[in-house]
């Protein structure tokens, strides 16, 4: 009894600092945690669907605080999907970490809100391996292949691998590579850039053309799914290396009453979350859990 009790002490502040941040920011407030994995995807349209039936904002905006090791970019279109169906404003809120498809997902906000602590992570999309179904990133496979063909030089390692490989499971690698790098082209040309209508650096204060949109698209795009450069599935891309990327991110760091806000949302409830183990969360004040 007493853990029950404990617990719903905890979300009756949890739920209570939601509802701050909905005011702060003047959106509908969600909170995802975990994989994003084909499996999620409709309990997931269905949690989207009861908030916004049950919300009484009327900004048509929601704020989407995601805590994320990435996954399937196929899902992270279906859930785009979903959000844009009922909300024409969409935020992402970044306090911790939003890795390969969480960064996908992200850049299909009109703001990427993160601190000086948060992290994006570089663009491996992950494929469901045909033996088991379990997501596995699909980049570092291609490259170490990709390696390999270019030399002049095989030794009997690269000779036992490249007879090892699957052609089926590389070409559904490859097209996963494919559709990440075209969906972070189309969200960012149409939500993140929308607004960019003047250049600020280059010729301050002439007009942005749609091409030079698709093209600074095309560049972010290929420098986050450059898995050479960044070496690691896991990298750490901060909010100084995403600006060197020239990717626009609203940060808090230095905003202490928005900070507070976000950080006495966020964590007591992934610090729950951790407590209990849970491989998967949604939450919402305005939907019992």
């Amino acid at each position: 009894m007493i853990p029950d009790l404990l617990d719903s002490s905890i979300f009756d502040i949890i739920d209570g600092q939601a509802k701050k941040l909905e005011d702060k920011l003047k959106s509908d407030v969600v909170f995802y945690h975990g994989a994003i994995h084909p499996q999620f995807f409709r309990v997931f349209r269905n949690f989207i669907e009861e908030v916004h039936n049950r919300s009484q904002r009327n900004e048509g905006t929601i704020s989407v605080v995601l805590r994320t090791g990435g996954g399937s970019a196929e899902t992270t279109e279906r859930m785009v999907e979903v959000i844009r169906k009922h909300y024409s404003t969409v935020y992402f809120i970044v306090p911790d970490i939003a890795m390969s498809a969480g960064t996908i997902f992200c850049m299909s906000g009109d703001k990427i809100f993160m601190d000086y602590s948060s992290s994006l992570g570089p663009i491996d999309p992950q494929v469901p391996a045909p033996d088991t179904g379990d997501l596995v990133p699909a980049l570092g496979y291609i490259d170490k292949v990709n390696d390999i063909v270019i030399k002049e030089m095989l030794t009997p390692g690269d000779v036992v691998l490249l007879k090892s490989v699957d052609l089926a499971k590389l070409a559904l690698f490859e097209q996963a590579k494919d559709l990440s790098i075209d969906l972070l082209k189309k969200w960012l040309v149409e939500y993140k850039f929308k607004d960019w209508n003047q250049h600020r650096t280059t010729n301050p204060g002439s007009p942005v053309t749609d091409d030079e949109k698709e093209e600074r698209a095309k560049e972010i795009a290929e420098a986050l799914s450059n898995h050479k450069q960044w070496r690691s599935h896991g990298r750490n891309l901060d909010i100084k290396k995403l600006t060197e990327l020239r990717i626009e991110i609203d940060d808090y760091s230095d905003d202490e009453d928005l900070r507070n806000l976000i950080r006495r949302y966020n964590d007591p409830l992934t610090g729950y979350i951790d407590r209990m183990g849970l491989p998967f969360y949604l939450h919402s004040h305005q939907i019992d859990m």
